[in-house]
């Protein structure tokens, strides 16, 4: 009996958790409705394609002056002829890698970016029929006095109300310059919880892979960094990025200075430091608290001390309250009466 009814029990906990695995199963299988319907993606078969023909985004590169070509490739996956809108955009990449664009037109007093090079001429719109795969030729046109290096740019395409974008890694021939910067950094919580917050700012023409390493120094004994790792970006000339990076080494009682050295490809390197108090508030409040009430025992007793010193009387000697005030008769001797 007690068998079936442990059997019971298990039978029991396992009912829920089938249940809950296949709901997740058919949760995922992606529903026909979501599917958006086309796809925008560099054209395989040009001088810059990887092997098998499939480009993650464009890369051109030449010298100033120059017209480069390139194309990009729409693919129609549904029964009904899809009208995509095609335009070119400054890009940038955010802290978690994701790329992003610019508007259009730039913001009044801004200088246009690599986005303005690009022109599709007059295939700006595109129809696809359906179950057809268009392929759309543009052309990039670098300025006489582009500066070299890193042109980050895109090319966006739009259809009811969905964008998508494709990266265009632009290089202009010249002296490279691969510079960065780290500044603002500061500690945030304590304990497991701690993080060092900091801001990477590439200050060069070329776009950087940084390395970061923490190391830390204690008053009361070693205290653990953080090893070199790669960070999980990529820093486009001019971009400023804010970061955290977290630090479960963090001591519970001590003084840290920290020194943070980020490194990239091509001789960039960066140094930037920080200290931080580690207190455990808890023990602290309560050590305030005795240490007050023994200031405040010490500092009484010595006012005591101070004001029989002051009345001449031995704390030993007192005046009995019973005797008076009168002064106190003395035995005259060698007087003859």
């Amino acid at each position: 009996m007690p068998v079936l009814h442990a059997l019971k029990r298990h039978v029991r906990l396992l009912v829920p958790l089938l249940t809950a695995a296949a709901l997740y199963a058919g949760s995922a299988q992606p529903a026909t409705a979501d599917e958006p319907g086309w796809t925008a993606e560099p054209a395989a078969g040009t001088a810059t394609s990887r092997p098998g023909g499939a480009r993650p985004y464009f890369y051109l590169a030449g010298t100033p002056g120059t017209v480069l070509e390139d194309r990009l490739a729409l693919a129609n996956t549904t029964d009904q002829e899809r009208t995509v809108t095609l335009r070119a955009a400054d890009a940038y990449n955010t802290a978690d890698g994701a790329l992003a664009v610019r508007p259009a037109a730039p913001p009044a007093g801004a200088a246009a970016g690599a986005g303005s090079w690009i022109s599709f001429g007059t295939g700006t719109t595109v129809r696809i029929p359906p179950r057809t795969r268009a392929v759309v030729p543009f052309t990039v046109t670098v300025p006489p006095a582009a500066p070299p290096g890193d042109h980050p740019a895109a090319v966006v395409a739009t259809e009811a109300g969905r964008e998508a974008g494709v990266r265009v890694h632009l290089r202009v021939s010249g002296p490279a310059l691969a510079a960065l910067t780290v500044e603002d950094v500061a500690v945030r919580g304590r304990g497991s919880a701690a993080e060092v917050a900091y801001t990477l700012v590439n200050r060069g023409n070329v776009a950087l892979a940084p390395e970061l390493e923490i190391r830390a120094k204690g008053r009361l004994g070693e205290v653990p960094g953080r090893a070199a790792r790669a960070l999980p970006l990529e820093l486009l000339p001019g971009q400023r990025v804010e970061l955290t990076e977290p630090w479960p080494g963090a001591p519970v009682l001590d003084r840290v200075d920290l020194t943070l050295t980020v490194t990239a490809p091509g001789g960039a390197r960066a140094t930037a430091g920080a200290s931080a108090w580690f207190v455990p508030w808890g023990i602290a409040g309560w050590t305030g608290a005795g240490l007050l009430l023994l200031g405040g025992t010490t500092a009484a007793a010595l006012l005591l001390v101070r004001r029989r010193a002051r009345t001449g009387t031995p704390p030993d000697q007192a005046p009995d309250p019973e005797r008076g005030s009168r002064a106190p008769e003395h035995e005259l001797t060698g007087v003859s009466r």
